[in-house]
Order: structure tokens, then C-alpha cells, then sequence
């Protein structure tokens, strides 16, 4: 039995490492990325922008769509 006990710790030790290894890559890929001075990359924050752009140009075309008046609305709850 001591050679079986020894497998399995030994397997839940390597699943327990693996495990945290791939959700600390899971992590690392979400976070954004700094240069070594701590500021954004101007390219990266370009492409977010543009990125930003769009979905409000889709979110507004859907409000268009869906609520043709919403416009009106917000400018008089907005005043």
C-alpha cells in the first residue's frame, strides 16, 4: 500500500501544480500589458478605442432600432 499511497501523492501533488500554473497563465494573458515605465502602449490603446467606437456605434443602432425615441428621452433626463 505504501507505493500506492506514493503514486497518488504524488499525481495530486503534479495536478495541484499544474492546475495553479495554468490559472496563473489564465490571469497573466487577461492583465494588461504595461511598458517598463508603466504607461499603456499607444498602439494597444488605439486598438481599444477603436474597439470602444464600434460597440457604442452597434449599441446605439440597436437602441435606434429597438426605441426609436431614446434620444429624446435621455437629452430631457439628462437636462
Amino acid at each position: 500500500m505504501d507505493a500506492l499511497e506514493f503514486v497518488i501523492s504524488i499525481v495530486a501533488m503534479v495536478l495541484g501544480a499544474v492546475t495553479i500554473w495554468i490559472l496563473l497563465l489564465r490571469k497573466s494573458r487577461r492583465r494588461t500589458q504595461f511598458e517598463s515605465s508603466g504607461k499603456y502602449d499607444m498602439g494597444e490603446l488605439s486598438s481599444m478605442a477603436e474597439s470602444l467606437i464600434e460597440r457604442i456605434d452597434v449599441l446605439e443602432s440597436i437602441l435606434d432600432a429597438e426605441v426609436p425615441e431614446w434620444r429624446e428621452q435621455n437629452e430631457h433626463g439628462s437636462q
